[in-house]
């Protein structure tokens, strides 16, 4: 007779299998299993990995250290580290580190009231694209394959739904689904033009896990929800009226610092609402 075990043991290990706390260790794994799939499958350079890692975690320290800043931990430069990695191509060793170390540094020098403007990783990729011409961001990257699409969108929900973000990343997709369609539509194109137009991993890993950014998007979900349709026209705006590279990227480097003018506008409008709502009835009343 086999013997049985105690129910306390048996509850044990599903005790364990919660999911930790701070969404960002989710995003360091997903993260981790994407640049896995790109340096196996997708003949990712294997020299930029150990120099923004580095760069970026060094940046990090010296910035603390200099700023006499309390011990904030690493996973934010891991995750900034992680992004530029799976975005950024260069053809010079300089590049690199160079874009992390504006990314990391970018956190410390540009904000307000508290939040950085940029997106760490936008404001790295943007700054070695604009420093040299030597550095790039390739859209087709990940190639069109369903499947690897397929798990960018699951995985990158699951961080985003967490991280309490999912707003953005959808209406960020549904008004750029929204705007090219629409131009599909107006040229008398098939839809599997716009099936290409989508089959992109870059675009998903954008809508995952850059613009939904906590610390970079506004506060209230009308703002993000507005912050996410103005990057979503100014990348279709880029692309099809300027013919700019990598629209989605600049969009949110350019949209990024509206983010605290739409936290003000909205609370300005929410406290004239808000007046509104409390001030008494002084109209006298009709006599029968």
């Amino acid at each position: 007779m086999t013997p049985r075990l105690p129910p306390r043991l048996l509850r044990l290990p599903l005790r364990r299998l919660r999911l930790p706390a701070d969404p960002r260790w989710l995003q360091i794994a997903f993260l981790s299993l994407f640049l896995a799939l790109g340096l196996g499958a997708r003949d990712f350079p294997f020299w930029h990995a150990p120099l923004i890692f580095t760069a970026a975690l060094a940046t990090q320290a010296f910035a603390v250290r200099i700023l006499r800043l309390p011990e904030v931990g690493w996973l934010s430069p891991v995750i900034t580290a992680f992004g530029l990695t799976l975005l950024l191509r260069a053809d010079a060793p300089w590049i690199p580190p160079v874009a992390a170390f504006c990314a990391i540094a970018s956190k410390f020098v540009l904000r307000w009231r508290g939040r950085h403007l940029f997106n760490p990783a936008n404001f790295g990729l943007c700054a070695a694209m604009l420093v040299s011409g030597h550095a790039w961001c390739s859209p087709a990257q990940w190639g069109e394959n369903a499947a690897v699409l397929l798990w960018f969108a699951a995985l990158g929900f699951a961080v985003a739904h967490r991280a309490f973000r999912s707003d953005v990343s959808l209406a960020f997709l549904a008004a750029f689904i929204a705007l090219r369609l629409q131009r599909v539509l107006l040229l008398g194109q098939r839809l599997p033009v716009l099936e290409h137009q989508l089959a992109s991993g870059s675009l998903l890993l954008f809508a995952f896990f850059m613009i939904s950014d906590p610390k970079t998007t506004p506060r209230s979900r009308a703002g993000r929800l507005a912050l996410a349709c103005a990057v979503a026209g100014l990348a279709h705006a880029l692309q099809f009226v300027w013919f700019v590279r990598n629209p989605v990227v600049w969009a949110l480097f350019v949209c990024a610092p509206l983010s605290p003018l739409i936290d003000l506008l909205v609370t300005r409008v929410q406290d004239a609402f808000g007046r509104l709502k409390e001030k008494p009835c002084t109209a006298t009343p009709h006599l029968v």
